[in-house]
């Protein structure tokens, strides 16, 4: 990615978070946040993952503005009305102070797209190297995923069922 796509993405992904926590109406609120799960999409799809991408799309786009819309219209306005506090004097002094320690702990880090970082010089070649004799699966992807993460991945699922089920157990019409 060019720094032309990346400064343009960040700005846009700063803006519609802090819009979506100063605007007064909760409709307008829910669509800046649709807004911004969909440029947080295209940051994720043009630092290479798609998976996430499509996730972020479908669920912070679009159901989660879907549900949080529904929810809206389902509430009596008087519900709605937003009260606004102060922030504590502590968040006020310790928020920049975490972002600042933060961004120090991010020079740590390896730089994006570095041949030489631990996880493409020490973790990738193995996975490379001896899926097909570890899984017996064609696809490093898929043998990762299913077998050298197994575990992970079922308990995610898992998560995203559950969180399923409870949607629909939120949202479904009692017929009598």
């Amino acid at each position: 990615m060019t720094l032309s796509y990346e400064l343009p993405l960040l700005l846009l992904l700063l803006l519609t978070a802090c819009a979506a926590v100063l605007v007064k109406d909760l409709i307008s609120a829910v669509l800046i946040l649709g807004s911004y799960s969909f440029f947080l999409a295209l940051v994720w799809a043009w630092l290479g993952a798609p998976d996430v991408a499509f996730v972020e799309a479908v669920v912070g786009a679009g159901l989660a503005t879907v549900f949080f819309l529904l929810t809206l219209l389902s509430t009596a306005p008087k519900d709605t009305h937003i009260r606004r506090h102060a922030p504590p004097k502590a968040a006020m002094l310790l928020l920049p102070l975490l972002a600042a320690l933060l961004l120090y702990a991010t020079s740590d880090l390896p730089r994006f797209g570095d041949p030489q970082s631990p996880a493409s010089v020490h973790v990738s070649p193995h996975y490379l190297k001896n899926s097909l004799a570890d899984t017996r699966t064609t696809n490093v992807v898929t043998a990762v995923l299913m077998d050298y993460r197994a575990l992970d991945t079922l308990i995610e699922t898992a998560v995203v069922f559950t969180a399923g089920i409870a949607c629909w157990l939120l949202l479904r019409r009692d017929v009598k």
